[in-house]
């Protein structure tokens, strides 16, 4: 899968979270000063060419939709930066991501809630 450069990501999160859109909906999700028409029509055609947006055709007017969950998309980026940047160690990310993110005592608990579940999955 490839990657989406940030101007394109941040257009990606509308799309998520309108699920299908036309490129009015698309515009009306920006905050002031909202982008262009045609720098989001630049965008969609380069979203669409990796295959992350599709489109279906409705007289002149395209209503957006993603080929690909949000989800999918943020997993493959972790374990790409943990592969890249971490030796392909999950729990020397979770060294770093615990120090160096600056977390709260109950974020912490919260974490460690989330990998006592986990751990439990595993051992069934």
């Amino acid at each position: 899968m490839q990657q989406l450069s940030s101007t394109e990501e941040q257009l990606m999160e509308h799309l998520w979270k309108l699920e299908k859109a036309f490129m009015k909906d698309l515009l009306n999700a920006y905050p002031n000063p909202k982008p262009a028409t045609t720098t989001i029509a630049t965008l969609l055609k380069r979203m669409a060419d990796k295959n992350f947006v599709a489109y279906t055709l409705y007289g002149n007017s395209r209503e957006y939709y993603p080929l690909v969950k949000k989800t999918d998309y943020f997993s493959k980026h972790v374990n790409s930066i943990i592969k890249n940047f971490f030796n392909n160690s999950a729990s020397q990310f979770a060294s770093f991501f615990t120090t160096a993110t600056n977390l709260s005592e109950k974020e912490l608990e919260d974490l460690k809630k989330i990998i006592d579940v986990e751990l439990q999955k595993k051992k069934k």
